[in-house]
């Protein structure tokens, strides 16, 4: 796990070492163990290409460090993320012919690539970005994992190719504006998050996930090699016993995730999927698992208590931490200057603690992201599977009948309000937003004095086949967008801005094929959701956490908005110091205000998403995208 930055640029560019190591420097904290570089000229006379690189060690701590060749050097390689099959690619490569001078993963790739070229990506089982500079080729190779657990960023300009693991990096190419893309924004306020390619940032772009990008002198070509299986229906007959088959493969991710040479833990919530991962992690460690877990002082919001159950039943070295208002206005500022974007999530904040408290012992954890997606876990999935059926009844009996009875119901009858409202949008594209809370087009309209935007350039997360079924389209939608776009993002920045990595055996892409081969009503039936995961786990964990609803990582800020943190959010949006006051009509926006100050209403989705914007225009000072004045600012990231 690590930090990867790099160019390849016209000759002759004098500032481009500097700002190489500009970028280094940048992204120091995902990788403190130590750095390193290449740089060299093109055959072709007109260009030179440079890799850059921050370590921090799990594999291999005495001869992984990076940039790694090849026998001869001619092949060079930066690389963030853990390849688990790599013991077996290198017994296999060796009987290839090829040798090996290093322990470490990292060098399986470079032979790798040597023997398959741009098909090295399909045999990679892991998490991964990577540069690979091929001198004898004259090949620039760039590679995402599958699932876009980790990031990679690229940007054009004046001729350069220029890359790296977070947004700020990139910005430090020389010439590089940094300017708010309009359009991004405009999405931003439609899904929460931006959906990929694009970033916030005019002309950063991220490469989407399972994708790989190929540069040689004569121009560039990206390919996405790999989608879920989730894009359509099933291909090939289930498993005669699929509870024991995805138990058996969930087992298998968890113990190679586990391959490390250095302390390692897990983040415990309590629920369902990161107890599913202690309990097998129990079966494969030498010593008790260490198990880190954070809470509220609000009882209705903190799991603390369910954690603590799974930790005594799995006999785990157990350490807790309590979340307060106050962390959240100490912390939102820094945080976003390490994500380069808004903390779409309430969780950022509570995620990155932890991490830091872990830190103190571990190097490492394992985490439940991504069940949830692949299985069907939220109250959404079980929505959609009635959303035809839904759609078929009159017009006037949901609109003028239903939807009102749902609206006049009590506050703790929000899910079932959202529900009735979102499954009457027909437009699937606009419909999947909307389960988020994101806001919809009659209200972005209302509180928006900007101009709509263009659609998103990549409309992957759209593509799944109609004939997959309405239960498989919005898994894949969560798979290729909610995920990549904003919980992946959101696990990285946080846990890496502590030095520490993630793993995540959900999201393993065999289990997930696994999981998709399945009929739906192994991932949904009678209203229990993550069917075969919960048959799999009953002679495992404790009943009381298979009997347990799902409630999601919930911070308490609809109370805190309202209460401790109210002047603070007052102060970003309201005052005449707020930075993005202008881009909402004055009369919407106290309106919203003062609805959620009087608990008529929450809009604490809404709310989270202007405050975070306010604090990351204020935290990064991005320029105004009509305005070419500040483009040379590159301001405000220095310190992130």
């Amino acid at each position: 796990m690590c930090g990867i930055a790099g160019y390849v640029a016209p000759s002759g560019m004098d500032a481009a070492a500097p700002a190489l190591r500009e970028m280094a420097r940048r992204i120091a904290h995902r990788g403190p163990d130590g750095e390193g570089f290449l740089e060299q000229d093109v055959g072709d006379g007109r260009h030179r290409v440079g890799l850059a690189h921050r370590r921090l060690a799990i594999i291999d701590l005495a001869t992984g460090q990076q940039p790694m060749g090849n026998e001869d050097g001619r092949v060079q390689i930066v690389f963030n993320g853990e390849i688990y099959n790599f013991a077996s690619l290198r017994r296999e490569l060796i009987a290839l012919g090829h040798q090996f001078t290093t322990a470490s993963d990292t060098e399986t790739i470079v032979h790798a690539w040597e023997a398959w070229g741009t098909g090295c990506v399909d045999r990679l089982e892991g998490m991964f970005a990577f540069a690979i500079w091929d001198a004898d080729r004259q090949r620039l190779f760039l590679a995402r994992d599958r699932f876009g657990k980790k990031p990679l960023f690229l940007a054009q300009h004046a001729g350069a190719l220029v890359f790296a693991s977070e947004i700020k990096s990139v910005l430090a190419w020389p010439g590089l504006p940094d300017e708010i893309d309009q359009d991004a924004l405009w999405h931003y306020f439609e899904y929460r998050y931006v959906p990929g390619p694009s970033t916030l940032w005019r002309g950063v772009r991220k490469l989407p996930p399972g994708s790989w990008l190929l540069w040689e002198p004569g121009g560039m070509r990206q390919h996405r090699y790999w989608l879920p299986a989730d894009a359509s229906a099933p291909a090939s007959p289930p498993p005669l016993d699929p509870v024991a088959a995805y138990l058996r493969e969930l087992e298998r991710a968890v113990a190679d995730r586990m391959v490390s040479d250095v302390p390692f833990g897990a983040f415990l919530s309590g629920g369902l999927d990161s107890s599913a991962v202690v309990a097998l992690m129990t079966r494969h460690a030498s010593a008790p698992v260490r198990t880190f877990a954070v809470g509220f002082a609000e009882s209705a919001y903190s799991e603390l208590p369910h954690a603590r159950a799974v930790a005594r039943a799995f006999g785990t070295e157990h350490h807790e931490l309590v979340i307060e208002p106050r962390h959240l206005a100490e912390h939102l500022g820094r945080l976003a200057r390490f994500r380069d974007a808004p903390m779409t999530s309430t969780a950022d904040v509570p995620i990155h603690l932890l991490s830091l408290q872990a830190a103190q012992s571990v190097k490492m954890v394992l985490t439940g992201e991504g069940s949830d997606e692949t299985l069907g876990g939220y109250p959404k999935h079980r929505a959609e599977c009635h959303a035809a059926a839904w759609q078929r009844l009159p017009l006037w009996l949901r609109q003028d009948v239903v939807e009102p009875l749902a609206a006049a119901l009590p506050a703790r009858w929000r899910r079932v309000q959202t529900a009735v409202v979102t499954l009457g949008i027909e437009d699937f594209r606009t419909r999947m937003p909307r389960w988020f809370g994101a806001i919809d087009a009659y209200e972005r309209t209302a509180l928006l004095a900007l101009q709509p935007a263009a659609m998103p350039a990549d409309d992957t997360p759209f593509s799944a086949r109609k004939d997959a079924g309405a239960l498989r389209r919005a898994l894949f939608f969560d798979q290729t967008s909610w995920l990549p776009d904003n919980l992946l993002e959101r696990g990285d920045r946080m846990t890496m801005a502590a030095s520490i990595e993630a793993r995540m055996p959900f999201m393993d892409h065999r289990l997930a094929a696994l999981a998709a081969s399945l009929p739906d009503a192994w991932r949904i039936r009678g209203g229990i959701t993550k069917r075969v995961l919960r048959e799999g786990m009953q002679r495992v964990l404790p009943p009381a956490i298979l009997a347990r609803p799902k409630v999601g990582f919930r911070v308490p800020v609809d109370l805190w908005l309202r209460g401790p943190l109210r002047d603070f959010l007052h102060d970003h949006l309201a005052s005449p110091g707020s930075r993005t006051r202008c881009y909402y009509r004055p009369a919407a926006l106290d309106r919203v205000l003062a609805e959620h100050d009087s608990g008529r209403r929450n809009h604490e989705n809404l709310l989270w998403c202007l405050l975070n914007l306010e604090v990351w225009h204020r935290a990064c000072r991005p320029g105004p995208a009509d305005s070419a004045a500040d483009n040379a600012r590159g301001a405000g990231m220095e310190n992130a």
